[in-house]
């Protein structure tokens, strides 16, 4: 009899699990940093008991728990191709292009992740995958060695590049080859506490740009990352000092607001732990952190135009003032931005899922998308925000530097090559936009019927 395949969703979910739980034993602060995201939580929804109310949010509450999103550096396009297949066995596909090289770090990326609905309710794990650009290394002889050391490693087992070619022949795994592609996917995530270059070769890399160090220096592209979700960001950055974890000094992304947009980011700074290298030598590494995120509203394209032209604004008064804190200047650039969901959503500016209201009926006179502002406004309809399911070059860039020696970098035009990196890949990446959009047109069809 043959054996049923396991759902990817399934295989995705064990899969975040397992890693959670190696990146617990290898980096015992993100232990504590889980303990004090699930105090956080735990105090903001007795202090908000309606937050996860209905049905639906329920659904929310039991994702939250499990919510995490890593990061990963690749050195090759190789490795991109191949890692875009042993996603694919979990259900996750390329979603958005980044260009960090607008914060001076060399390399671009996208976000593996779900991309249905009900996906993202099981679990909605993701992971922001880098690829280092060698064209950005402006020293010839470093680009070129650097090329030559990753042209020699292998990140994957050969056991799961035979798991990942049988997901593509059957359309999936069996229950034992699942498990079995789980313990041999993590091993590609693992930390190498042996570097593949001598010191010498370690420290020209780390002198011309830490992250190069770090992609070109191991065996394979260890998790430098895992970030839980909390409710309350600005709660987790006052209490993580209290925990002997030094926090990073500003929170990236938006100032806090009523209604939370797109994504705020934290962290606590990279440690520094033993490598031995090639030659035998010793050393510390820096590389590794734990981070936390707070998701909120996913913004329009004329959304996220107005939060990056505010964003610019903040930016360009903190160069030319040092009299307001990061905060202040924050704050009163981004008072510019609606901030209630009858605004953000009569101006466009973000994505809602629409209901009708548990026990309402649609009135048959007003059965159409033309009387939907009167529907929501006497309680029939229902409009609530879409979660962000992505992430903010800006922010990934300020989390990137603050772990590389610099805190603060300013927001500069970058040098984006998203054909180059589609190239790598295998596909093209999916727009985040279109995403939002169908859930949004879906909530409206679903009450309305189609184009009514």
């Amino acid at each position: 009899m043959t054996q049923q395949n396991v759902s990817p969703d399934t295989i995705r979910d064990r899969f975040s699990k397992a890693m959670s739980l190696m990146y617990q034993q290898e980096v015992p602060q993100y232990r504590t940093l889980l303990q004090i995201v699930k105090e956080v939580n735990t105090l903001y929804l007795q202090a908000h008991p309606d937050t996860f109310a209905d049905s639906d949010d329920a659904e929310e509450l039991n994702r939250l728990d499990v919510e995490r999103h890593g990061a990963i550096r690749l050195g090759k396009p190789e490795e991109l191709a191949t890692m875009r297949l042993l996603f694919a066995v979990m259900g996750m596909q390329p979603v958005s292009y980044y260009d960090l090289s607008a914060a001076g770090v060399p390399v671009h990326a996208t976000a593996f992740r779900a991309v249905e609905e009900a996906s993202l309710q099981y679990n909605p794990f993701r992971v922001f995958t880098s690829l280092l650009r060698l064209e950005l290394i402006d020293d010839a002889d470093l680009r070129q060695k650097a090329q030559q050391i990753l042209a020699q490693r292998d990140i994957f087992t050969p056991r799961v590049r035979e798991l990942i070619a049988l997901n593509q022949k059957n359309q999936g795994l069996d229950e034992t080859q699942a498990d079995e592609f789980v313990q041999e996917a993590l091993k590609t995530f693992k930390w190498h506490s042996e570097a593949q270059v001598d010191v010498a070769t370690y420290q020209s890399l780390l002198a011309h740009h830490r992250l190069i160090a770090d992609v070109v220096s191991f065996k394979g592209p260890h998790i430098n990352h895992l970030t839980p979700r909390t409710l309350d960001i600005d709660a987790v950055q006052k209490l993580m000092p209290h925990y002997q974890i030094a926090a990073k000094e500003v929170i990236e992304g938006p100032p806090p607001r009523q209604v939370p947009i797109l994504l705020r980011q934290t962290s606590f700074k990279a440690l520094s732990e033993k490598i031995t290298f090639a030659d035998s030598s010793e050393g510390l590494h820096t590389a590794r952190f734990g981070e936390i995120e707070q998701r909120g509203l996913a913004l329009t394209p004329q959304g996220r135009a107005l939060y990056d032209r505010l964003l610019q604004q903040a930016s360009d008064d903190a160069d030319h003032s040092q009299e307001e804190t990061h905060d202040a200047q924050l704050a009163r650039c981004f008072a510019a931005f609606p901030d209630n969901v009858t605004d953000l959503r009569q101006q466009a500016l973000g994505y809602f899922r629409y209901r009708l209201k548990p026990g309402a009926v649609l009135p048959e006179a007003r059965a159409s998308r033309a009387h939907l502002e009167a529907l929501i406004s006497e309680g029939i309809v229902q409009a609530k925000p879409i979660i962000y399911e992505d992430f903010l070059p800006v922010s990934a860039a300020g989390i990137f530097q603050s772990n590389l020696g610099s805190e603060r970098g300013a927001v500069h035009k970058g040098n984006p090559n998203k054909l180059a990196f589609e190239s790598a890949l295998g596909c093209p990446v999916i727009d985040e936009f279109s995403l939002y959009q169908r859930l949004q047109e879906n909530s409206l069809t679903e009450i309305f019927g189609e184009n009514r």
